[in-house]
């Protein structure tokens, strides 16, 4: 019984200030996970971005109006080279963490410049995008697939703007840095990648929803309905 209350109430107990009670407690990092302020900064946004872009998703799935042609923006090739810059940029953010890993530092300078490079093509590829919708007649208040995708993209948008501001900061660290300096900036290049890799994996979710949830589905589903 005492061992029990020992456990349930002895902290309490505890006497910090005392020099042995010093050295034991020392010993505990305080850290429920070893991981860097960098990567809790980036959980904390996973944690909200997924809120709004599930609020966004499911609007979208539940205000698609019945006579929209579901595959309407698949069908603009630019849609689909944004996809591959994407891709293009996961590679590269790969590739740095691989490298300071192996602590190949010759090649993270060139590929630090490459993610920004791509990442900026993305989005200027993008307004390009809604250039051509809006040319077409297709706007924001057209209904609500399109107020979904523009919405949509802006938040992706605009994730990618904060990610790129990150970027500009540590990027030029980097070019202050010797090459054998990088690893100062391991944790905050291995935070960006996980950052980078959560947009692309939004934008993929994005994507096949946009890809799946079509005219074809939606008539299977009336009829299971039915």
């Amino acid at each position: 019984m005492s061992s029990l209350i020992k456990k349930l109430f002895g902290t309490l107990a505890e006497k910090p200030w005392e020099e042995n009670q010093a050295l034991i407690d020392n010993k505990h990092t305080g850290k429920t996970f070893e991981i860097s302020n960098q990567m809790s900064a980036v959980i904390i946004i996973f944690g909200f971005s997924t809120a709004i872009f599930s609020l966004v998703f499911t609007a979208y799935l539940y205000s698609i109006p019945p006579e929209q042609d579901t595959t309407f923006i698949l069908k603009n090739k630019l849609l689909w080279i944004n996809t591959l810059v994407l891709i293009f940029v996961t590679y590269f953010f790969n590739k740095i963490s691989k490298d300071l890993k192996n602590n190949f530092t010759n090649k993270i300078k060139n590929n630090v410049i490459a993610v920004g490079a791509f990442s900026y093509l993305f989005l200027f590829l993008q307004v390009i995008l809604w250039y051509q919708l809006m040319t077409e007649g297709h706007f924001v208040t057209t209904n609500s697939y399109f107020s979904s995708y523009y919405v949509f993209t802006t938040l992706h948008g605009i994730h990618l703007l904060g990610g790129l501001f990150f970027w500009g900061k540590i990027s030029s660290r980097i070019f202050k840095l010797k090459e054998k300096e990088y690893v100062k900036e391991s944790n905050n290049l291995h935070a960006l990648s996980i950052y980078w890799l959560f947009l692309f994996i939004v934008w993929l979710v994005f994507f096949s929803i946009m890809f799946i949830y079509n005219d074809s589905v939606i008539a299977w589903c009336k009829e299971l309905i039915s």
